[in-house]
């Protein structure tokens, strides 16, 4: 089976400030190397640019900005929630295009935070709560968990691996 990770995560300079976040993880690099780990980044299949202004859910979570009550904007006020559903809706599809059951992403990210985003103030304040991204892979079934939780992940992927 295959597991989709943040393609910061991964190595790529793809976040806001054009930097990767890579995480050193052997297991996870070999799952790399195999073709295993599906490498994606929401904000930037969403259409965002890198580098990019930092965004924030503003007034939510991500369950509630895939409901439409919340939005995504950045500082200046520029609302980019289309462009938060887009990515986030294109990560559902290559998950089910690959049959991934299991995602790491990256934690406060307002697509990939798992149980921590920022609150929208732009202070860097955490509250618990979901991105757009994580939120609607786990409306659909699909176990996600954060860089602090690979071996967990790999754990459950190693169970269905087991299993198929």
């Amino acid at each position: 089976m295959k597991i989709l990770v943040s393609a910061c995560l991964l190595g790529n300079p793809v976040r806001y400030d054009g930097k990767a976040k890579t995480l050193a993880h052997a297991e996870l690099e070999k799952l790399a190397a195999d073709g295993r780990a599906v490498c994606f980044c929401p904000e930037v299949a969403g259409g965002l640019p890198v580098p990019r202004k930092a965004a924030e859910i503003i007034a939510g979570n991500g369950d509630e900005v895939i409901s439409g009550k919340a939005s995504v904007k950045t500082r200046d006020g520029d609302d980019v929630t289309e462009f938060f559903l887009s990515g986030a809706r294109q990560a559902l599809e290559l998950c089910r295009q690959h049959d991934i059951g299991v995602a790491i992403l990256t934690e406060s990210s307002p697509s990939c935070g798992s149980g921590e985003i920022y609150d929208g103030s732009f202070t860097r304040n955490p509250v618990t709560g979901s991105g757009v991204t994580a939120a609607l892979l786990r409306q659909q079934g699909i176990v996600v968990y954060n860089q602090f939780q690979v071996d967990e992940a790999l754990a459950l992927l190693q169970t269905a691996d087991d299993f198929a």
